[in-house]
């Protein structure tokens, strides 16, 4: 569960020249909680309901017992997110294709939850562009070195592939656990519309381009793009874990988010259970 032992100064998002936006400068972590974020204008809400997340986090919820499919969570976002009427609903890759038809960089996106726990599923016309240069806008999964919050370097994501081909998202579809590696909060997706999340993309999990999963709560930025492998630590006993996730490209989180394998079935996304050691830095 999110632990709200202590509040936390949340600011408006920064833009890249380092100027804050909006008028409303600081709320804090309750009131955020609480309130939500108003993504058109920088300011509290009555209700996000995406951030209600919070209310799912506990065992067994989801789905029933056995059920491994993924579900659209767009509570309070009915009528702004693409996937507004979907809410609880199964995903398929259909769905995500749909909608990226839509982009200029054939992308979309969506917050979800699987097996009791928030995710971000994300589908990238990649296969697409196999084998032609690497260009702007023509975004595609991009597997790279990973190296830890000091520098060192961890290993390359090629080698957990090699271990098992099904960490790879063959499927142009992509699952990453939905809590921030800085204080395990909630990202969703898109909650907010500035540079970070625009429709463009650039290769190399740089902080340039947008299409990133940009954590409004301290305003950590991954690109599900870039694929790496790295490590976290086990919240409950301390031991160091090696992962495959995707990689941070700016803000304070550490390292960047586990990704969680997984399948298609008959169209419906389904996680796999192997990995979820991966998430155990969130209690």
């Amino acid at each position: 569960m999110i632990s709200m032992a202590k509040d936390y100064d949340l600011v408006i998002p920064e833009s890249k020249a380092g100027e804050l936006k909006g008028a409303v400068n600081v709320i804090n972590r309750r009131q955020f909680l609480r309130y939500g974020f108003n993504t058109a204008t920088g300011v509290l809400a009555a209700s996000l309901g995406v951030l209600g997340f919070a209310s799912i986090l506990l065992p067994p919820g989801g789905g029933t017992a056995g059920d491994l499919s993924v579900k659209f969570w767009a509570k309070g976002r009915e009528d702004t997110a693409w996937y507004g009427s979907k809410h609880l609903q199964t995903m398929t890759k259909a769905d995500f294709v749909a909608e990226a038809a839509k982009t200029n960089t054939g992308t979309s996106g969506a917050s979800g939850v699987w097996n009791g726990v928030p995710v971000v599923v994300t589908y990238v016309e990649s296969s697409k562009w196999e084998g032609s240069p690497q260009d702007n806008n023509k975004a595609r999964f991009i597997m790279m070195e990973g190296y830890d919050e000091s520098g060192k370097y961890v290993g390359h994501f090629e080698d957990m592939v090699a271990q098992d081909e099904r960490i790879y998202p063959s499927d142009d579809l992509i699952m990453v656990f939905g809590r921030c590696t800085h204080l395990c909060c909630i990202p969703g997706w898109q909650l907010v519309s500035n540079q970070y999340t625009d429709d463009s993309w650039t290769p190399g999990g740089t902080d340039d381009g947008g299409t990133k999963l940009f954590c409004i709560c301290h305003s950590s930025r991954f690109d599900t793009t870039a694929l790496e492998m790295n490590t976290n630590r086990n919240r409950s006993n301390g031991s160091t874990f090696k992962y495959a996730g995707v990689r941070k490209a700016g803000g304070p989180a550490p390292v960047g988010l586990p990704l969680i394998p997984i399948v298609l079935n008959n169209d419906v996304v389904e996680g796999i259970t192997d990995y979820v050691d991966w998430l155990t830095y969130c209690d």
